[in-house]
């Protein structure tokens, strides 16, 4: 233990530059180059085979900057076929850019697709973490109303979330995909900003789109959106009962595969290792050692919030870093996987698709880079990584606001059996009759899809067979999902799962 407290001193004290030369003695606490910001940045990218040209979306001068909206109607370029016989434009697809008006210079880059249902089905907003990764990676590889084919085609993706509900993806932060700033000071480095920006957009996009306005409003998102998303709902739910501009009709927010409680998430990577075989007891007992070291740093980090919270960031990632030391070439998207080389997934088509001119024409966004992931978001935020962003979230669950934790079962990052601790461990009046809740069968077509656990206006659900990316694994129990939760209707049968969920 006294070994382990020395590093902990050593992150805490030592400049930044010898921190980048720093090695330890022990076997117990592996320092890879890996672990510092930048190379872990590229790393995330390139096992997504994604090699953008830019790491910023940041523009000297940008003449546009004075309109207030640019937005159009478009049709992709390579799109097989109508959908059930409906042409595309008579779907309503939109694309463009809104100024944030709290902002220096930042303009915010979406896609909006109407329902293929009704348009009073719920907008519901897709945040892709990273840090600094775009939204479409999940509009063409997860929940979008489309996939890519080989060819660069695009062919109609039966279980887009789409089918259920008006479709917002976002660029967030500013720098990511195609959104951009012409002012250094608009990159963001903690929720307060992220959550602002987030709140501009949606007062911008109601304003241009009234007639949604009053549809019911839900978050989604996955990964370090867990950070986003209750940040965003609580932002949201703040401008609402101030009377901030438009009012949202924020009904839910639901993290999938999230990272939201680090101290309880980062305490159960062992566990989670140990149970699925990735790891030995022996090995198990040599990294728990650096798990207090972790938990002080953590509770610093949320004391000061500023150099004890880098310190955590390298603390804590010895954690997960000594486990893939002993996993070999396992993917930690999904363990089932193995990693070729660099790459675990193959998302390259999404670049080259976005780069081609007869799609950026569709979309008006001219010359402007796409930026995939963005290594220098991923930096700006490290500061916030340590955070506890499930401080805020018992507010809204009191206030009725619903909250839907899901996770598939094979992702090791940011694992189903984290995301449960510290959903359990939450504290709000209905915590008890939570943790004292059956769990259910989630069930969809007659199988067994996952299992349920919820009470009041919070929901657990842990997906089988899936990893990280639950709607790209099990597409259709992912949209079934969606819509039973937005519908209140999370599970389906008898009377006592009824009742079980008749809160939600």
């Amino acid at each position: 233990m006294a070994e382990v407290m020395s590093f902990f001193f050593v992150f805490f004290f030592v400049s930044p530059i010898v921190l980048c030369r720093a090695s330890l003695s022990s076997d117990d606490l592996p320092l890879e180059r890996s672990n510092f910001p930048s190379l872990q940045a590229e790393e995330m990218i390139r096992k997504l085979n994604l090699f953008p040209a830019e790491k910023l979306n940041l523009m000297e001068h940008d003449p546009s900057l004075t309109q207030r909206l640019v937005e159009k109607r478009f049709k992709f370029p390579n799109l097989v076929g109508d959908f059930e016989g409906v042409p595309v434009e008579d779907l309503a697809h939109h694309a463009g850019y809104y100024k944030i008006s709290h902002s220096h210079a930042a303009k915010m880059f979406y896609f909006f697709f109407e329902s293929r249902n009704s348009k009073n089905d719920p907008v519901v907003i897709w945040l892709t973490g990273g840090p600094g990764c775009s939204s479409e990676l999940a509009l063409f590889y997860e929940n979008g109303p489309f996939t890519i084919a080989k060819n660069l085609s695009l062919v109609w993706n039966e279980y887009g979330w789409d089918k259920a509900s008006n479709l917002l993806y976002v660029d967030q932060p500013v720098g990511t995909g195609f959104s951009y700033s012409s002012d250094a000071r608009d990159i963001r480095h903690n929720e307060d900003g992220v959550s602002n920006d987030l709140y501009d957009f949606l007062q911008a996009f109601f304003k241009e789109h009234p007639d949604f306005s009053k549809n019911d409003f839900y978050i989604t998102g996955e990964s370090y959106a867990g950070h986003y998303i209750p940040a965003f709902a609580a932002r949201v739910h703040r401008g609402n009962k101030a009377k901030e501009g438009i009012h949202i009709n924020l009904k839910g927010f639901a993290i999938g595969n999230g990272l939201t409680d680090p101290a309880i998430q980062y305490k159960a990577y062992t566990d989670y290792a140990l149970d699925m075989g990735i790891i030995k007891k022996a090995e198990y007992d040599r990294i728990n050692k650096v798990i207090p070291v972790c938990e002080i740093a953590i509770k610093l980090c949320g004391t000061d919030g500023t150099v004890s919270c880098m310190a955590s960031y390298f603390v804590c990632n010895t954690i997960f870093s000594s486990i893939m030391s002993h996993a070999g070439d396992i993917n930690y998207y999904d363990i089932r996987k193995k990693c070729d080389g660099s790459l675990c997934y193959d998302f390259s088509n999404m670049e080259k698709f976005l780069n081609k001119k007869s799609v950026r024409d569709a979309l008006g966004v001219g010359s402007i880079d796409f930026v995939s992931c963005s290594p220098t978001v991923y930096q700006a935020m490290l500061m916030d990584w340590m955070r506890n962003l499930e401080a805020g979230i018992p507010a809204l669950l009191e206030d009725g606001i619903k909250l839907l934790v899901y996770a598939g079962e094979y992702d090791l990052i940011c694992n189903w059996l984290g995301n449960s601790r510290w959903v359990h461990a939450m504290e709000w009046s209905g915590q008890k009759q939570f943790v004292a809740s059956a769990e259910v069968p989630f069930e969809v077509n007659g199988s067994e899809a996952g299992v349920l656990k919820a009470y009041g206006p919070l929901a657990f659900l842990k997906v089988h067979d899936a990893g990280h990316m639950v709607p790209m694994d099990q597409p259709r129990a992912s949209l079934e999902m969606l819509k039973r939760w937005t519908r209140s209707k999370l599970t389906e049968g008898g009377a006592d799962q009824g009742n079980l969920v008749a809160e939600l």
